[in-house]
């Protein structure tokens, strides 16, 4: 079989259980742990954290939570641990690190990868005139943090320097498994079906239990939520590699787990835009290779851009928000008004202490089926929790509003009760502005107990950097006999998340027989419509052939993205469920007795 390589990842995001850490050291028998700490948001807050005292700004959990009681056990067993934990300050993570190694007693060898910070950068980029790559807005006047996302090769270049543990800034999520890869497997720079294949896996892998069954569409299928496997993946030299998880752990490793990840916020499946490789997923293909085993093959590449992607957040004013439940019946209707008058109220006294009025406002009825817009069909329920979200430039302004939502427990609808966490405070909105850097402009090195090291950035020539041709749609479905209606969960599962202020779901076929007939009916149009009101921009359908399915994307969908948004859902997390009520008519025969959709009814919506 060759060399194999086992890499486990035990954390997704900044939070996340330090069980995975443990689960993977003590029974996953892995030469690598990874970890994955750093969402753009996350970003700002490390920012923050710096300003106010200068030794943070970093995850501290990564320190703290999982390598002070793991330290002994990852030395003992010659692990290698890699990770983004630095955020901000990774020479501060790294001080840390190297104080509870002292305490523990062990000698490890710790590296750093330095360059991601741009923060020094900005007044030259704004007189360059760069603008938003998504929106063309102006750069802001303001920045609370400006990192590039770095590649994997800084990160092969600190391990065969000697490291033992390698700790970065801001880099596209996969690299902390690429850059194993690269190691261990000498994949040179010009190898873009492999640096693809190791990205790829870099992807399955880095939201941790979201691929061994956690948020899956046929939730029912996974046992185990209380104690779920943390990701292994065991790799091979020739890109491909078998996604598992260690014995005796819940979740689930199926086709289909595997696949919903795969599809999570890539967008274009034929032009994924990493720094090392422009990823080309369309063809992967998955197999069954035994239980709770998967194997990957088939992803190709090209060569990247001569860019990092940076992400600049900046704060944009302030954000209130409150919750609070009504009960009895109209209970959505007397929401609605109570919501309405709060607003009115607040925002009469506000004008009349001299600020202008709310610069944006949210009123979300959940229970009501809200998300759902004109497809809801919650009907008269008696209990709904009511969530209001306004936005201003001046905190103090919505001081006010914070003071006058309690006097609505007296004054209004009867049933009102239940405020969730008091009088809000003002939180600060930070934005986030995407823009392309050369990459010679950005200085990468690597630092620490392996020596210092200046890397140069692999930059391809025209020739090659020339993007592939894109492939033609596929046909639409033909069907001249009775047609019946069913929602698209019967057909397809799926998936959703962010990118900014763009939604992204990826919708994957239950069966080949059922794709031409999704395609037929989810058009970008008729999509568009669906969410129509959410979605400000354009709808995108991309084809995913390998893994028969699509994925869009909906431009301006999320409300601004993340803490820049006043939903409840910013990121759209729910998105992917809500489309899974798209209505699709489908050949009337599949409803019937032994038909493949027996059971199903033609869907009320």
């Amino acid at each position: 079989m060759g060399k194999i390589v086992r890499i486990g990842c035990g954390a997704g995001f900044w939070g996340d259980t330090p069980e995975g850490p443990a689960q993977l050291v003590r029974s996953g028998g892995i030469d690598y742990l990874v970890m994955d700490y750093l969402a753009e948001i996350t970003m700002s807050i490390l920012a923050r954290m710096k300003a106010r005292r200068p030794e943070l700004g970093y995850a501290t959990d990564f320190v703290t939570m999982v390598m002070k009681p793991l330290a002994r056990e990852i030395a003992g067993k010659r692990i290698r641990v890699v990770t983004n934990a630095g955020g901000v300050n990774p020479d501060a993570c790294r001080d840390a690190l190297l104080a509870v190694f002292r305490e523990a007693g062990v000698d490890l060898k710790v590296a750093v990868v330095r360059g991601d910070d741009l923060s020094g950068e900005v007044e030259r980029y704004r007189a360059q005139g760069v603008r938003e790559m998504f929106s063309g807005a102006v750069m802001p006047a303001q920045a609370a943090s400006v990192n590039a996302y770095l590649g994997a090769f800084p990160i092969a270049a600190a391990l065969a320097a000697g490291a033992d543990v390698v700790i970065t800034g801001r880099v596209v999520d996969s690299a902390v498994v690429l850059g194993p890869l690269i190691h261990e497997f000498g994949w040179a720079p010009g190898q873009h079906d492999l640096l693809s294949a190791g990205s790829l896996c870099g992807h399955v892998l880095e939201c941790g239990t979201q691929v061994t069954g956690g948020i899956f569409t046929d939730w029912r299928e996974v046992a185990g939520w209380d104690d779920m496997g943390f990701p292994i993946a065991e790799c091979s030299a020739d890109g491909s590699f078998v996604v598992t998880k260690p014995q005796g752990t819940g979740g689930l490793v199926s086709t289909k787990t595997v696949a919903e990840q795969i599809v999570y916020e890539v967008g274009d499946p034929t032009r994924y835009v990493l720094p090392d490789v422009v990823a080309d997923w369309s063809e992967v293909r998955l197999e069954q290779a035994g239980p709770d085993r998967v194997r990957v093959t088939g992803a190709c590449g090209a060569a990247p851009t001569d860019s990092y992607k940076v992400s600049l957040t900046h704060p944009d004013g302030y954000r209130s928000a409150v919750t609070m439940m009504i009960a009895g019946r109209e209970a959505a209707a007397k929401a609605r008004a109570t919501a309405e008058a709060i607003l009115a109220r607040a925002e009469r006294l506000m004008k009349a202490a001299g600020f202008d009025g709310f610069s944006d406002r949210s009123i979300e009825i959940l229970g009501s089926e809200t998300s759902y817009g004109d497809h809801a069909r919650a009907g008269d329920t008696r209990e709904v929790v009511l969530k209001i979200a306004v936005r201003h430039v001046s905190k103090d302004a919505l001081q006010i509003f914070g003071r006058e939502i309690f006097p609505a427990a007296t004054a209004m609808a009867q049933g009102l009760t239940g405020f969730a966490g008091g009088r809000p405070e003002p939180q600060p909105v930070i934005r986030l502005f995407s823009f392309l850097a050369p990459k010679n402009d950005v200085t990468v090195t690597i630092a620490g107990d392996v020596g210092e090291q200046t890397l140069s950035p692999y930059l391809p020539n025209a020739a090659d950097a020339a993007p592939a041709a894109v492939p033609a749609p596929a046909e639409c479905a033909a069907f001249d006999g009775p047609l019946a209606t069913v929602p698209l969960i019967a057909l397809a599962h799926g998936r959703s998340g962010d990118k900014g202020d763009i939604g992204n779901i990826g919708v994957l076929a239950r069966d080949a027989n059922y794709l031409p007939f999704i395609r037929r009916a989810a058009t970008p149009e008729a999509v568009g419509r669906f969410f129509a009101h959410f979605v400000r921009g354009k709808v995108e359908r991309f084809e995913w052939p390998g893994l028969e399915g699509f994925n869009f994307l909906l431009h301006q969908g999320l409300g601004g993205g993340g803490i820049a948004s006043l939903r409840h859902d910013p990121q759209g997390k729910a998105l992917a469920q809500i489309m899974m009520d798209f209505p699709v008519e489908v050949p009337a025969r599949w409803l019937e007795a032994a038909g493949p959709l027996e059971g199903w009814s033609r869907d009320p919506a």
